[in-house]
């Protein structure tokens, strides 16, 4: 029986650098020049975060996710969610450490599903770091069901044509290339009847019609596209991983996506629970400081108690897609970790707001942008809802219904069954009274 809690030293060493470099050479970046980690390096951004890119792949941490043969280091999920953990603190990170979603989903997917000419031309280029790629799935009328998806995708010869809408297509402005899902024979299950095409950013009738923002951004800060794909033409070989395999390349994609999310989302509650506490110790009301507050103290306590329980849940799936090698074996897990994990963030970042007081609902602190986050992380990779009901169906399967007009577990049918399974003892008993 092997059990155990502790990290590898020689993994923890590595662990312990990343956890100083992020605070001390990445985090600054998060202040100086917020909001533009999807937006191609100028100059002055070049000549700052190259050598942290090198500083990383000369510590061999550079996109861990992928294999070595991809300039990876085919990291399991348990080590990618002990490093992604302290890089979720920043929003710098993923790209210094050339992880950064939808890349990281993206990259997957070509580096599984692609041709070698996909992969040259695509996957090369967004492992250097020097390109950006968008996934436009979601539509603006079908929500999270992708049955209901209608952009299609026809055969015009040695061509397919694209029409039709996407919503929410994350760094659409700044990508070099799309990863389109489209329906490609309505005439069967849209489970075997989608495909998805790559198609270069560039090509005639990609109309982004407007940039989205979330909440508090201005109409110019929006980075989640509407587009209306018209007319647009690729070539037969744009298609990635087979005619009809869209879903099950989602399926990989976004498996992988949700448990990164998961990891992620530890580093930032964490970093909540930091700011309280910290917070707590400094700040003095009515003859004492916060942290003698029974009200603060229970805030710690219970933020303690949600992120120790979904750190260690993350971990064990983490473990568990590593030892399965399959996402659909965990697929449970998965689900029921993308559920826990935007309640997590928010109550947590809640709590820290309210014991910073006035200065935690002020933009001179982040917990508001936390809260938003956990808003998004509970739509992102689908809804809570359809979550909790795969999670559900899941457990239900473990299950079957009684075969008797009373539970199981109804007290006096167990009793009696009880006294007929030890009546010689009760007998017995009754006889020497």
């Amino acid at each position: 029986m092997s059990w155990d809690f502790e990290t590898d030293p020689e993994f923890q060493a590595q662990l312990d650098w990343v956890d100083a470099f992020v605070r001390d050479q990445v985090e600054p970046l998060d202040l100086v020049w917020p909001g533009l980690q999807f937006t191609p390096l100028d100059a002055a951004r070049r000549r700052a975060i190259d050598p942290l890119k090198d500083e990383v792949r000369s510590r061999g941490l550079w996109a861990t996710h992928l294999g070595r043969d991809l300039g990876g280091q085919g990291y399991g999920q348990l080590k990618l969610a002990l490093l992604n953990e302290i890089l979720g603190r920043s929003s710098w990170a993923p790209i210094v450490f050339g992880c950064q979603a939808p890349d990281t989903g993206n990259a997957e997917i070509i580096a599984h599903y692609g041709t070698a000419e996909q992969k040259e031309r695509y996957l090369r280029p967004l492992l250097d770091g020097e390109m950006f790629s968008c996934y436009s799935m979601t539509e603006p009328h079908a929500g999270a069901d992708p049955t209901m998806f209608t952009t299609r995708a026809e055969k015009d010869g040695d061509e397919w044509v694209i029409n039709g809408w996407k919503f929410f297509s994350s760094n659409a402005k700044t990508s070099s290339f799309f990863i389109v899902m489209a329906v490609t024979n309505p005439e069967i299950s849209a489970y075997q009847g989608m495909s998805m095409f790559l198609v270069p950013s560039d090509t005639p009738g990609i109309n982004i019609v407007r940039n989205v923002g979330l909440a508090g951004e201005t109409r110019d800060e929006g980075s989640h596209a509407l587009i209306h794909y018209d007319n647009v033409h690729v070539p037969a070989d744009a298609v990635l991983g087979g005619e009809g395999q869209a879903f099950a390349i989602a399926q990989t994609r976004l498996g992988g996506g949700r448990i990164h999310h998961a990891m992620r989302t530890i580093g930032l509650a964490q970093k909540a629970l930091d700011m309280m506490c910290e917070r707590a110790l400094s700040r003095s009301t009515q003859g004492s400081i916060l942290a003698d507050k029974q009200f603060v103290q229970g805030y710690i306590a219970d933020s303690y108690a949600q992120l120790i329980q979904f750190r260690l849940f993350v971990l064990y799936t983490a473990w568990s897609i590593d030892k399965h090698n399959d996402y659909r074996k965990v697929r449970k897990d998965i689900a029921t970790a993308k559920i826990v994990m935007p309640t997590v963030l928010h109550d947590i970042a809640w709590r820290a707001m309210q014991v910073h007081g006035a200065l935690g609902v002020s933009n001179e602190m982040p917990f508001f942008s936390m809260i938003l986050g956990a808003g998004v992380m509970g739509l992102a990779d689908g809804p809570t809802e359809v979550h909790k009901v795969t999670v559900a169906r899941q457990v239900l399967r473990g299950y079957k219904p009684s075969d008797d007009l009373w539970p199981t577990q109804h007290i006096p049918k167990l009793r009696d069954a009880a006294r007929a399974k030890l009546a010689e003892f009760l007998e017995h008993e009754v006889g020497n009274l």
